[in-house]
């Protein structure tokens, strides 16, 4: 049961709302409908009840002062209404001894007014009792000279749904009322859609657009502290990547003088470690830089094949790692068209691909069509694979393998945030698991 709540309460805060209010507005009907459908019965029952009773006396005041010869004639005549039928007997047909007919049946009918009738309208004896049914009437009246009029009455069943007319009426104002509230529900939380938009735009683009401070007092206030902290983290960044900058500036001349030095020592080795260092620092530096600076978000979307793109990225794979170039493959479609940022996507794509080749000693970039509005390419290489506890932290900025930590094969530890970042800002992710059979996938998924 809680189950089939689950499944049945929206994930979505308009359509709570919706549900709520249409429940609402369903129970108000359905109690209001009720209260209706009661004042109708008691008023269809006071009418029968009424004609019921006109009618009776109607029939016993016309037939009273005829001849007995006559009565039979006249009655024929009569229209009876529906739950009510009089015959003349010889005998009486309500039992004296039968269970007494419920008093406020009694007062509905205003049987109780025979006994108060004026003298010349007064039967000579009123006979009383139930039909088989507490609900049926029998009433015997006394002729003063001969024979009784016996009254079968019962009250028909009400009808409080017979007019086609209200309950047409009844289920256009429903219908209206709900379309209003679906309206409405989806007027009031659209800004919040707008905000969950501009949250999303703001972690792709630090740089996105801000959003429009109108409407509603509350949406125009959150509007405002969103646009507020957009900016602050604007300004957050834009003074941690110039801080960056002019640290990576500063650093540039000590390295230079440093490699000029070195070019004056005597010793051949030291001189090629020192400059190694050197330029393993430098290019630390780049890298950080350029990991700080998140050029991606800068770069406009434009129409891009990518598998046209996955093919440049493999073929400078295999020319820059010649002993790995027929391990180097791509396989997927002849063409297919997303929008990105080519130059981004294409550094995100050499990064996974660069790490396949250097730990794995082979790349095979996998490129399938959409599905559900996704595009997957994924990376795979037949290395040793990482332990499963480190398939998320090899994400972080500068986390390195221990395996990895050598000059031969060790980057500077942001390939993978760099990619990652890269993807995201696109609206994807990059996730590592280990193959099956051995060696490591790394799955992109780039929204289409």
């Amino acid at each position: 049961m809680r189950r089939l709540l689950a499944w049945l309460w929206p994930r979505s805060l308009a359509g709570r709302t919706a549900l709520v209010l249409i429940g609402g507005l369903i129970l108000v009907q359905v109690a209001g409908l009720t209260i209706h459908a009661l004042d109708r019965v008691d008023l269809q029952r006071y009418q029968h009840a009424r004609e019921i009773s006109q009618r009776s006396f109607g029939a016993w005041r016309s037939l009273l002062p005829l001849p007995p010869d006559r009565r039979k004639s006249v009655l024929e005549d009569l229209d009876m209404p529906p739950g009510m039928r009089i015959t003349l007997d010889e005998v009486a047909l309500a039992q004296p001894n039968s269970p007494p007919p419920p008093p406020g049946l009694i007062r509905l009918l205003r049987l109780d007014g025979l006994h108060r009738a004026p003298p010349r309208l007064r039967p000579r004896e009123v006979l009383i009792g139930t039909h088989g049914n507490p609900g049926r009437l029998m009433v015997s009246l006394r002729f003063p000279d001969q024979g009784w009029l016996n009254l079968r009455l019962e009250i028909p069943p009400p009808r409080p749904w017979h007019s086609m007319t209200f309950l047409i009426a009844f289920a256009l104002m429903t219908l209206a009322a709900v379309a209003l509230t679906l309206w409405a529900v989806r007027r009031l939380t659209r800004p919040v859609t707008a905000l969950a938009q501009a949250a999303d735009r703001l972690g792709r683009d630090v740089n996105a657009p801000p959003l429009p401070e109108t409407g509603p007092a509350e949406v125009a206030t959150a509007a405002r502290a969103f646009n507020t902290m957009a900016e602050r983290i604007r300004r957050f960044v834009g003074d941690r990547t110039q801080m960056l900058a002019a640290i990576g500036h500063d650093l540039k001349t000590p390295i230079t003088r440093l490699k000029l030095r070195a070019e004056f020592l005597d010793d051949d080795e030291q001189r090629r470690k020192m400059l190694a260092d050197l330029d393993e620092m430098e290019a630390m530096i780049a890298a950080t830089l350029a990991f700080a600076r998140d050029d991606s978000t800068r770069e406009p979307s434009v129409a891009v094949d990518l598998a046209s793109l996955c093919r440049t990225v493999m073929d400078e794979a295999a020319d820059a790692s010649p002993d790995y170039a027929e391990l180097i493959t791509y396989m997927g479609p002849e063409h297919l068209t997303v929008a990105a940022r080519p130059g981004s996507l294409k550094r995100a794509l050499a990064n996974l691909v660069s790490n396949a080749v250097a730990y794995g000693g082979s790349a095979t970039l996998r490129l399938q069509p959409p599905l559900g509005g996704v595009v997957r390419i994924a990376v795979e290489d037949d290395g040793p694979g990482v332990p499963e506890h480190d398939l998320e932290t090899v994400f972080q900025p500068f986390h390195r393998l221990e395996e990895s930590r050598n000059r031969e094969t060790g980057g500077t530890g942001l390939g993978l945030p760099i990619a990652r970042n890269i993807f995201r800002a696109h609206g994807g992710d990059v996730v590592l698991r280990n193959r099956a059979g051995g060696g490591l996938s790394a799955m992109a998924t780039l929204p289409v």
